[in-house]
């Protein structure tokens, strides 16, 4: 209980914007844990990082799917990216996929930065994989998820937007997620509800973070 309180104050602090990275060669220099929200275009990703964080627009939200093109990381303020004064925490927002309207160029290249991200980040905790839950998992988390279970990629799902749908709908939606999952050699077997709206679910998942660190 120590450890994860102590991990849960970080989310206290005034996080900042540190360094989008459209390609690999601008990756930070790894040594802090990193904690990454994947997902479809529109799910809420950038919402979901700033009710987590406790400010309205550290990420930037946007209604137009596809605009986040690079990996953005925060970090606490206070810290920088030299070996003496390395963040505890990075939490990186990730491009969203699923984008019908982008070119097919944009999507390669989109695709290859979160390929390359994804399977040679040694700091890596986890990633957030966001399912909306008005919509539930479609055809493109179930190749997201193949992927990271073919490169052994922790991850775990998050069902955002629940104050969208009726509570008796998100434990049938939970069920039926959870099924989905249960042959998903990589995916954690916990489904996380959350409303970035209604601060909903938030602390389940600061506590589901700070366990990792």
């Amino acid at each position: 209980m120590i450890k994860t309180s102590k991990y849960q104050n970080f989310f206290n602090a005034n996080w900042v914007f540190f360094r989008s990275v459209p390609t690999i060669k601008f990756l930070p220099l790894e040594g802090p844990p990193e904690i990454a929200f994947a997902g479809r275009s529109n799910v809420g990703k950038s919402s979901l990082i700033n009710a987590l964080v406790g400010q309205n627009s550290l990420a930037w939200t946007s209604n137009t799917p596809g605009r986040t093109q690079v990996l953005n990381f925060f970090i606490p303020d206070g810290y920088g990216d030299s070996v003496d004064s390395m963040p505890p925490l990075m939490l990186v927002d990730m491009p969203g996929y699923g984008f019908a309207e982008a070119s097919k160029t944009k999507i390669h290249a989109w695709t290859k930065l979160v390929f390359d991200y994804l399977c040679g980040r040694s700091t890596l905790k986890r990633v957030y994989l966001l399912i909306d839950a008005r919509h539930g998992i479609k055809k493109s988390d179930i190749t997201v998820f193949d992927l990271l279970d073919k490169f052994a990629i922790s991850y775990q799902l998050v069902l955002t937007k629940a104050d969208k749908i009726k509570k008796g709908d998100r434990e049938v939606l939970r069920d039926a997620t959870l099924q989905t999952l249960s042959r998903k050699t990589a995916a954690y077997p916990q489904i996380l509800i959350t409303s970035s709206e209604k601060k909903e679910g938030l602390d389940d998942l600061r506590t589901a973070i700070a366990l990792l660190l």
